[in-house]
């Protein structure tokens, strides 16, 4: 192996880059949305819904049993109880109650103007 190229070193320094805006993506975003909202005199948190996705679901109502990174072999392959009835592998959410949506703690308490 003689050494590295100068175009590997710039796919490197590309590649480097992509990734970093990937993550930073997010973010960006968010901070936009929230001085976007800001500038309107909205709630920077729910943007005057009153209401946000609930954090332990995701706002979807129902959490995986055993966390969201459980992963049991014979779940997968489970036919259920022979009554045509499938395996449950998810709970209702109880910081929700199944809804997937909390008050927003920010304006949730204010009167709407």
């Amino acid at each position: 192996m003689d050494g590295i190229t100068a175009s590997e070193v710039a796919g490197l320094g590309v590649g480097a880059i992509l990734f970093c805006v990937t993550v930073a993506a997010p973010k960006v975003d968010a901070f936009i949305s929230a001085s976007q909202r800001r500038s309107l005199g909205m709630c920077k948190k729910c943007g005057n819904l009153r209401v946000i996705a609930c954090s332990g679901c995701q706002g979807v109502g129902f959490t995986k049993n055993g966390g969201p990174f459980s992963f049991i072999p014979t779940d997968d392959f489970s036919f259920g109880d022979g009554n045509g009835n499938a395996p449950v592998r998810s709970k209702p959410c109880t910081n929700c109650n199944t809804k997937g949506r909390i008050n927003c703690p920010e304006c949730h308490g204010k009167p709407q103007i």
